[in-house]
């Protein structure tokens, strides 16, 4: 499985940016995955951001982001977005797209050692 993060940058806080995970090489239907976005700064652990559940669309969001980020997929692409809106600088650092074989609920979408697939990452930077 291959996952690869597109569509970081640079943005000034308050604007708005929109991440891609594609995924290929998928060894079981993409209906049967979930998808998670978590992102890192340095010297912190890495930390869940939002997750889809591929096949009834149900989401998560860390409480830092709700109201702000949305989660979605495109289920012909095999593509999932995360649409980040009104940045804060606290939103800085590495995203990382990770699947999945596994349904989520509220307890395990945000553990990081769950997901068994990992894109290489990709780095969003907000400046004041």
């Amino acid at each position: 499985v291959q996952l690869v993060e597109s569509g970081g940058g640079l943005v000034q806080e308050g604007g708005s940016l929109r991440l891609s995970c594609k995924a290929s090489g998928l060894t079981s239907f993409f209906d049967d995955y979930s998808i998670a976005w978590f992102r890192q700064t340095p010297g912190k652990e890495r930390e869940g951001v939002s997750c889809i559940n591929i096949s009834e669309r149900s989401t998560f969001y860390a409480e830092s982001v709700k109201g702000r980020f949305t989660i979605s997929r495109d289920y012909n692409k095999k593509v999932v977005y995360l649409q980040m809106n009104d940045l804060k600088t606290e939103d800085t650092g590495v995203y990382y797209c990770a699947a999945d074989l596994r349904y989520r609920d509220d307890t395990t979408w945000s553990l990081v050692n769950d997901y068994r697939h990992w894109g290489q990452g990709i780095q969003v930077t907000v400046s004041s």
